[in-house]
């Protein structure tokens, strides 16, 4: 953690390919799950939301992002120009 008077720390890009599997799964997991499950007219289950995050951390589309400032892990869109659908 920062203190006041100190800059904050830039976030830590986490390559997703590093991280242990269980690890990589609950991250995903944990993030689906924070972002809600209302996705429309069409139910779409958990298992499917972590496939498809999995398939956009694989493409580069996300990355993950470790916040040393708030020690918080977080996916976001990667800085790559490449659209999220």
């Amino acid at each position: 953690m920062t203190t006041d008077d100190a800059e904050p720390l830039p976030p830590i890009r986490v390559p997703h390919g590093e991280l242990p599997a269980e690890t990589l799964d609950k991250l995903i997991e944990s993030f689906v799950l924070r972002e809600g499950t209302d996705y429309g007219e069409r139910e779409v289950t958990l298992d499917t939301k972590v496939a498809q995050v999995r398939r956009q951390l694989d493409r580069g589309d996300i990355e993950i992002m470790f916040d040393p400032n708030t020690e918080s892990v977080n996916i976001v869109v990667a800085k790559t120009g490449r659209r999220v659908l």
